[in-house]
């Protein structure tokens, strides 16, 4: 397998396919660089190098008790970046892999960035709070933590039947295929570090982060998105992030790469070659 292995000795998976210029993906939780490889397959057959990493604790990277939260997610980007020499590269990131993108520019810069994709993000921040009363109360997250311990993977299995890819709206085309798919990337993610997430991708805020983007930055974001409401999420980050592009997908679920998979591949390859 192809691996790094950071500063505190943690080791992190790639998967690096094709050749030209580099697309680096950041997944969501509790996933693994699997939940990418539509994207990855279209863009590297069009003359990119796309490259997926486990984020730490998650998929085939090594499970650490310690260091699981947005900054350390940041600085093991930037360590891929380096160990790869990754140069002139776009950033895409889903979910909480969009709040990891958001604070790898906070942190280090876009001196190795060209451009910036945030979809179905969760920046600025998540949580409920007097400056973001907009936001999901904490009891949510709370029920995230207790259903986990309780049985962690009837939990995933609950929530990729349902809200993820929106599977619980009427008249939805359900695919067991996806469902099973995100159940196994979820179990496996290391326990403590799947549970220590939730608080990383919640409670984080981002918004000074988001202050610092200097790049051409395309934020996507479904209107149905069930998992990241869109009001407190993209419709704020597109007023942080000087003259980014905010495109909406009307009914898009919060697994825009699986449900709307053809007008994402398509809109990520316009925005790369623009």
């Amino acid at each position: 397998m192809s691996t790094i292995t950071t500063k505190d000795g943690t080791q992190i998976y790639y998967k690096d396919w094709g050749t030209g210029k580099p697309i680096v993906f950041s997944h969501g939780w509790p996933l693994s660089a699997d939940a990418w490889e539509s994207q990855m397959f279209f863009l590297a057959s069009h003359g990119y190098r796309c490259i997926a990493h486990d984020r730490r604790g998650h998929g085939r990277s090594s499970q650490p008790w310690h260091g699981n939260d947005m900054d350390t997610y940041a600085d093991d980007l930037a360590e891929l970046f380096e160990a790869l020499d990754l140069k002139d590269a776009v950033v895409i990131g889903h979910s909480t892999g969009g709040g990891e993108v958001a604070r790898f520019i906070g942190r280090h810069g876009t001196e190795r960035v060209s451009k910036a994709v945030l979809m179905g993000a969760v920046p600025p921040i998540m949580l409920k709070t007097e400056a973001n009363p907009g936001g999901l109360p904490i009891e949510v997250f709370d029920g995230f933590r207790e259903s986990f311990l309780a049985d962690r993977s009837q939990f995933f299995l609950d929530v990729a039947s349902g809200p993820f890819f929106g599977f619980n709206r009427p008249g939805a085309k359900v695919s067991q295929g996806l469902i099973y798919s995100w159940w196994m990337q979820g179990m496996m993610a290391g326990h403590k570090n799947a549970y220590d997430c939730i608080k990383a991708f919640s409670e984080t805020d981002f918004t000074e982060d988001l202050k610092k983007f200097d790049v051409p930055t395309l934020i996507i974001h479904g209107d149905d998105d069930q998992i990241v409401p869109i009001a407190a999420s993209a419709l704020l980050s597109a007023k942080l992030v000087k003259d980014s592009t905010l495109k909406i997908y009307p009914g898009g679920s919060h697994s825009l790469g699986d449900t709307s998979k053809e007008q994402l591949n398509a809109d990520l390859l316009d925005f790369v070659k623009s």
